[in-house]
């Protein structure tokens, strides 16, 4: 089935929910306006559509292989990835200082999540170069950012993330890779590292790993870790690829899904590194790089749900089955003229719109955060994107496996063969809750840092918005939006009743129930986002601005959402008040049938 890239809907998260145009007083952005939005949405979607979707099936089929420690990706993705750079696409959210677009986060995540629809092996290539560009910026030397930056932004060389090791999981604080000092300002990095994305491909020239390592006067645990930057050619005083790095792929991992995607074991044999920001501060470093893959972890998730979510709704237009109560003639019926398939297809949208709201919000705010004269408005958007970003990740990728099981679902038994492409999504999305910190871990930061941090501060300003919302919809002409504040009141009581919960309960009470807790903070926040598109839409379909079927439409799908998972928000607070001690009952884990 052909991927089309949801401009329509893309474009309305991102103005009208997530107010892009917002941005442009902090005069960091001064080519933003809704125009260039347009265009920039319009040429993405022309690479997703044109470029990368016909080879993702096909990639999917082949895979990578290895051979003398070089890898060779599936038929047509070296063609695609210089399609990619003869864009300019890898440098689309960075500064035109260091050769980027100097655009705003949120474009580059709708740039994302156009190229994980499209072809989610292909999208984590670019993916993971984002996150080195982050770190080389705010930690990498004048050298580093000069020698480095302007090759990566152009997508000319791509970058990795070399964190996991066999024994360490994600205990980085385990990891064994050891740096020493070549008394020449370089250092010798010995180990081996599991998992690494693109970790070696053959589309580009060369491939540039920033590595944690630990030096020789490192202490135990995640203090004594530092970041290295490890080219797999070392550069010549021109600046192009030069001498060969000791460094090489010994392993291509047989994955569950993303096959066209090289996930490799990566050796280092005393290859020179250097040192990236300060010695010992590479917990801190990395952590840039994580908040980077994280937000766009999530967004994979949005991605691969729409991408789901289109073939299902293609399949229920096609498949004829049974006589449906809203079908034309005697049948057999479109299957999407039956009631339950219709309403699966609808809260996958909303869902998917949802999770979209969400990421988008994210990256505006910490486009705010970065650029914002004013001291505590910047502050203020910190607080929001810090607490959004595990919930982004999730939530969204939660939302990711979900929707996929659900469009194979709609295909019946068409969906459980490898040819109608639909187990592919299923199998590609759900890796998205488990690398770049399980959602385990991230319902962990979310209860154990974000939500503590400030007395629960952050929350309480989400809370105050979406208070405001419920206003603003309770007040509405529109007999529809009353209806929403209905079920949105009700579920952001659940979540300020969960909160407070969260704040008051010990550390082993609030772990217990950490996972429902950021389920029911991105049902809420969710919900929210998209009731603040029902009252866009509303004002649209007031003023007749614009096509006013897709309002309507924007507005019964946020009816559907609210019904379904807004009603149910509440009965998550058992689950979430549980407690420890139950869960930790002798045997409860050993039950046996008698």
């Amino acid at each position: 089935m052909t991927y089309r890239a949801p401009v329509r809907d893309i474009r309305f998260c991102l103005e009208e929910i997530a107010a892009l145009d917002g941005l442009k007083p902090t005069g960091a952005f001064p080519e933003l306006s809704s125009d260039l939005t347009g265009a920039i949405l319009d040429e993405a979607a022309r690479l997703a559509n044109d470029v990368l979707a016909p080879i993702n099936w096909t990639g999917d089929q082949q895979g990578c292989t290895l051979k003398d420690g070089q890898v060779t990706t599936p038929d047509g993705f070296r063609e695609a990835y210089a399609k990619f750079v003869e864009g300019g696409w890898q440098g689309l959210q960075f500064s035109a200082d260091h050769g980027g677009m100097g655009l705003p986060r949120a474009l580059g995540c709708a740039l994302m999540e156009m190229l994980q629809s499209a072809n989610m092996a292909f999208g984590l290539g670019p993916m993971l170069s984002f996150g080195a560009i982050e770190a080389l910026i705010a930690v990498g030397s004048p050298e580093q950012r000069s020698l480095y930056l302007p090759k990566i932004i152009s997508g000319e060389w791509s970058a990795t993330m070399n964190l996991t090791e066999p024994q360490a999981g994600s205990d980085v604080g385990a990891l064994r890779t050891k740096a020493e000092p070549n008394g020449d300002g370089s250092w010798a990095i010995t180990g081996q590292k599991i998992y690494i994305t693109w970790g070696e491909h053959d589309c580009t020239d060369n491939i540039i790993h920033l590595v944690l390592a630990r030096t020789p006067d490192g202490a135990p645990g995640t203090r004594g870790i530092s970041l290295f930057l490890v080219p797999k050619f070392i550069p010549d005083e021109a600046g192009a690829p030069g001498e060969r790095n000791s460094v090489k792929a010994i392993g291509l991992e047989h994955k569950m899904g993303i096959h066209g995607s090289p996930t490799c074991t990566m050796e280092f044999a005393g290859a020179r590194g250097w040192l990236v920001g300060e010695e010992f501060k590479g917990m801190a470093a990395m952590f840039i790089m994580m908040n980077s893959a994280r937000l766009n972890v999530g967004v994979q998730g949005v991605g691969i749900a729409e991408r789901a979510y289109q073939q299902a709704y293609a399949f229920a237009l096609e498949r004829r089955q049974g006589r449906a109560l809203f079908g034309e003639g005697e049948g057999p019926h479109a299957i999407i003229d039956h009631p339950d398939v219709r309403r699966t297809l609808a809260l996958m949208k909303g869902k998917i719109e949802a999770a979209r709201a969400i990421c988008f919000h994210a990256a505006v705010e910490a486009d705010f955060a970065e650029h914002h004269d004013d001291s505590e408005e910047a502050a203020w958007s910190k607080r929001r994107e810090d607490l959004l970003i595990p919930i982004a990740k999730a939530w969204s990728t939660d939302v990711g496996v979900e929707i996929t099981s659900m469009g194979v679902q709609i295909h019946g038994g068409m969906g459980f063969i490898e040819e109608t492409g639909a187990a592919q999504h299923y199998r590609d999305a759900r890796i998205t809750p488990i690398y770049e910190g399980t959602n385990g871990i991230q319902a962990i930061d979310l209860v154990g840092r974000k939500l503590v941090r400030d007395g629960g501060k952050a929350m309480a300003e989400l809370i105050e918005d979406i208070r405001q919302t419920v206003e603003d919809c309770e007040t509405s002409s529109n007999p529809e939006l009353p209806a929403l504040a209905a079920q949105l009141g009700p579920a952001c009581d659940a979540l300020e009743a969960a909160s407070k919960w969260m704040l008051e309960a010990d550390e082993a009470d609030r772990l217990a129930g950490a996972t429902p807790f950021l389920k029911l903070a991105g049902d809420v926040t969710g919900g929210w986002l998209l009731c603040v598109g029902a009252v866009a839409a509303q004002r649209k379909l007031k003023e007749k601005e614009g096509d006013l079927s897709y309002a309507r439409a924007r507005i019964a799908m946020t009816r559907v959402y609210a019904d379904t998972v807004l009603s149910s928000a509440p009965g998550l607070l058992g689950d979430i008040q549980t407690g420890a001690a139950v869960l930790f009952e002798p045997g409860l884990t050993m039950l046996e049938s008698a």
